[in-house]
């Protein structure tokens, strides 16, 4: 009896041997998938990181390339407008070492014309003139005259000259307005 109850307590055929074997394999080529997984995707995460750096160390370099070239822009412009004034700078200096008060004048006048080209070469423009309409957008105005002889919001007088550079105003003109 002993060898009867050994048998139905393990009941070890081969079928149930062959079951085992083909499940234990089945889950050792699942295993073996899901490592291979694991490997790509890490490799991918490598690459993904790798790719994430590299952007970002270029990005770093171009911002501090274009701050560079930005410093620089604005040191050659700088430069560029100082080159323009040294010319007016010099006749100034000149005019007076100059006693003679005609001489004086004659150098000043002159000195005048030299800034006007000055700032058409860095094409920088006057925005007021007597006789153009009043424009709030470039001009401040001042004084107010009632005469019939102008027209409507027409300047009569600039009492300080205005600038702008295309659309931006450097400086508004101050002047005297009719009506």
């Amino acid at each position: 009896m002993s060898k009867k109850k050994e048998q139905e307590t393990d009941p070890v055929t081969e079928e149930t041997v062959s079951e085992q074997t083909s499940t234990e394999s089945a889950e050792k080529a699942a295993l073996a998938a899901a490592l291979a997984e694991l490997d790509a995707c890490k490799k991918e995460l490598a690459d993904s990181k790798d790719k994430y750096l590299r952007m970002l160390a270029e990005y770093d370099n171009y911002r501090k390339r274009t701050q560079k070239e930005r410093e620089g822009v604005y040191a050659d412009a700088v430069a560029d407008t100082v080159k323009e004034l040294l010319p007016i700078i010099d006749n100034l200096e000149r005019a007076s070492a100059v006693g003679d008060p005609s001489k004086i004048a004659e150098g000043l006048a002159l000195t005048l014309k030299q800034v006007d080209s000055a700032f058409a070469k860095l094409k920088v423009e006057e925005t007021a003139k007597a006789g153009e309409p009043f424009d709030p957008n470039y001009h401040n105005a001042v004084m107010h005259v009632e005469d019939e002889s102008y027209g409507e919001g027409e300047i009569v007088e600039v009492l300080q000259r205005g600038y702008r550079r295309g659309d931006k105003t450097i400086r508004d003109a101050m002047v005297k307005v009719a009506n």
